[in-house]
């Protein structure tokens, strides 16, 4: 099937309210080019070197995010115009992404990526950890930052179960900070190809798939 098919098949199995992000990362610019032309405006990379070279090149409506690990020295490639940020973990990423909005004076959207697989090699908060840096930092003051919500990441596993728990763990946590950080704090980022029909029963509003849509990684 073509990717203009492939995406096709994951509209039908979402619902408009949900944003799907269409991970592009290790494609080509004429793979996305092609997603583009069928519709598809968010578009998911996960190094930020990457992202900076693609962007020159597509066109300027494409909303972008960076959807793996960010490393601080490299936030300054992509803040100019980064859409959303999904993985802050830490206090200090999150200065560093204040920093460089302010510098290119713009308001970032972010989420709050929590640590939700049994899984050591994934990154993000713990409960216990976020609630400590919102005691002693001021966290929710970096007026260059709009939090606007959650990023978690599923086990990578056959067992759905397993799969599901760990994506109403992530809801939970959405519901119990919710209020605390106030409106606009209304996004659930969880779901890739091999899950995002159960992300979407556990509440995800935001899905972020790459094979389904793409084919097999080119490494």
């Amino acid at each position: 099937m073509s990717i203009k098919e492939n995406l096709q098949k994951v509209k039908e199995e979402t619902s408009p309210n949900i944003t799907l992000v269409a991970v592009s990362k290790t494609k080509p610019v004429s793979d996305i080019i092609e997603a583009y032309d069928a519709g598809q405006i968010d578009f998911g990379e996960n190094k930020a070197q990457e992202l900076q070279k693609k962007q020159p090149e597509l066109p300027d409506d494409i909303r972008w995010h960076m959807i793996g690990h960010m490393q601080r020295n490299k936030v300054k490639y992509i803040a100019p115009f980064v859409h959303m940020i999904h993985a802050v973990d830490s206090y200090k990423l999150a200065k560093e992404i204040q920093k460089q909005a302010a510098k290119n004076d713009r308001v970032i959207d972010c989420l709050l990526q929590f640590h939700i697989a049994e899984e050591s090699t994934k990154f993000g908060f713990s409960k216990d950890e976020f609630f400590e840096v919102m005691k002693e930092s001021n966290l929710l003051e970096l007026k260059n930052i709009r939090f606007r919500g959650v990023m978690g990441m599923a086990t990578f596993t056959e067992d759905q179960d397993q799969i599901r728990r760990e994506f109403k763990h992530l809801k939970q946590i959405f519901d119990q900070i919710k209020d605390q950080i106030g409106p606009g704090f209304d996004q659930i980022s969880m779901g890739m190809s091999q899950d995002y029909k159960i992300a979407i029963e556990e509440g995800a509003t935001i899905i972020r798939v790459g094979s389904s849509i793409f084919g097999a990684r080119n490494y």
